[in-house]
């Protein structure tokens, strides 16, 4: 692995204008953190990393980086483009076993972190290093979010979640698991505690439905849910996907390595919207693939589908009369989520969308003084790299509105 690392980041051209820092949500220095490196400069190549995001091992793993960082690469024009990803992994995971916590500045202010998925971790992680004193609220039994629940194993091990929450220890942070802010208390609660500042970023939690018949019965799940804890469910010998995102290929891909040889993930219109890597793996690995079908019922042996027409821009235009009937045993709903209502609706004076997503200012700022909103509870699901862009930026948000309410150097 290392010789291969080394051997790619001798492919990098170092140029003077790179198009592959344009490329990532971040800005990565690329070319820098990659000359660093090839100096044996591993550790300072690693803080770079590591000061721009936080999560960039995470990235790495799981981000779509052939149509970000290395879709931009000068060397794509004549030949393959530098793994950078690789190099990046290689680097950052090291980095994390070396990281001191120590002398950290303390300004004595509280602030509270609801949710400990990408966009609360690494929020958490710049407060601390600004001085505050960051409790983390998560409604879970470890934390991570969407990265620890609703990743596979196969793609982001959660030894590595693991070594984040050490992290997040060492640095002083408090972690309160199994803790519902809006069920237990809310954001009231948290102010008359003293927290001085609130951030929330619960992600987007709640599968959405289909509204067809057959919904309720005991053959369907959500994708989701499933991804949670795949090894409670019984699925039999074939299952269908509904939906063509990155949670039903991880679905799909989950089904097959628990045995099921039988696998059909099917999509409204005639565009996947998944990640081309993962789109290859789910179909080298067994999945079939089924376009331009709307799911009309679902019984208790499979999904009854209309044939549909997309037009140039993969929308469905219209949906026929014509039907096929496709058989399985375990039907998943993989058709996006939205942000849980609990803490949402419930906080008198947050203004949310049309589409229940928390409105913000540019730093992340609510309607409410002092409460910011970060990550997928803002903007929807999207990418780990775009949580941790966002969430850097409310990180400085907090820290502007603190300095400037409490007068901090």
């Amino acid at each position: 692995m290392a010789h291969n690392v080394i051997s790619e980041a001798k492919k990098c051209l170092n140029c003077q204008q790179p198009l592959c820092v344009e490329g990532c949500p971040l800005s990565a220095p690329i070319p820098q953190f990659i000359s660093a490196f090839l100096d044996g400069r591993i550790g300072e190549a690693g803080k770079m990393l590591f000061d721009n995001n936080p999560l960039s091992v995470v990235c790495a793993m799981v981000c779509n980086y052939s149509q970000m960082c290395q879709a931009y690469c000068e060397k794509t024009i004549k030949s393959s483009p530098v793994e950078i990803a690789s190099i990046e992994k290689y680097i950052s995971e090291r980095y994390l076993e070396t990281i001191e916590n120590k002398n950290r500045p303390d300004n004595k202010l509280k602030v509270a972190v609801v949710g400990s998925g990408p966009a609360g971790i690494a929020i958490a992680t710049v407060l601390a290093g600004y001085g505050y004193r960051v409790t983390v609220f998560e409604s879970k039994m470890d934390i991570g979010g969407a990265l620890r629940f609703g990743i596979p194993e196969y793609r982001l091990p959660k030894e590595i979640i693991d070594r984040y929450k050490k992290l997040m220890l060492d640095a002083g942070i408090k972690i309160r698991l199994n803790i519902t802010i809006g069920n237990m208390f809310g954001i009231r609660e948290l102010l008359r505690d003293g927290f001085a500042a609130i951030s929330v970023s619960t992600g987007v939690t709640w599968p959405l439905s289909l509204n067809i018949k057959g919904e309720t019965l005991g053959n369907v799940h959500y994708g989701v849910h499933f991804l949670e804890r795949p090894e409670g469910y019984e699925l039999g010998k074939s299952v269908i996907v509904i939906g063509g995102g990155n949670v039903a290929m991880d679905v799909a891909r989950t089904a097959i390595r628990m045995g099921v040889r039988d696998v059909k993930i099917v999509i409204r219109s005639d565009k996947f919207s998944a990640n081309a890597e993962q789109l290859q793996y789910a179909e080298i690995e067994g999945a079939q693939f089924f376009i331009n079908l709307t799911a009309l019922e679902i019984t208790s042996t499979g999904v009854l589908f209309a044939e549909s027409v997309s037009d140039e821009n993969h929308r469905v235009k219209e949906v026929t009369s014509r039907t096929t009937f496709i058989e399985g045993d375990t039907v998943f709903i993989c058709a996006s989520q939205r942000p849980s209502r609990l803490l949402l609706t419930d906080t008198e004076g947050l203004e949310l969308d049309e589409n229940g997503f928390v409105k913000v200012d540019e730093y992340g700022q609510t309607s409410l003084p002092g409460v910011f909103a970060a990550g997928d509870v803002v903007r929807g699901a999207k990418t780990v790299a775009e949580a941790v862009k966002i969430s850097k930026r409310v990180a400085e948000g907090i820290n502007i509105y603190l300095k400037g309410k409490y007068n901090l150097n």
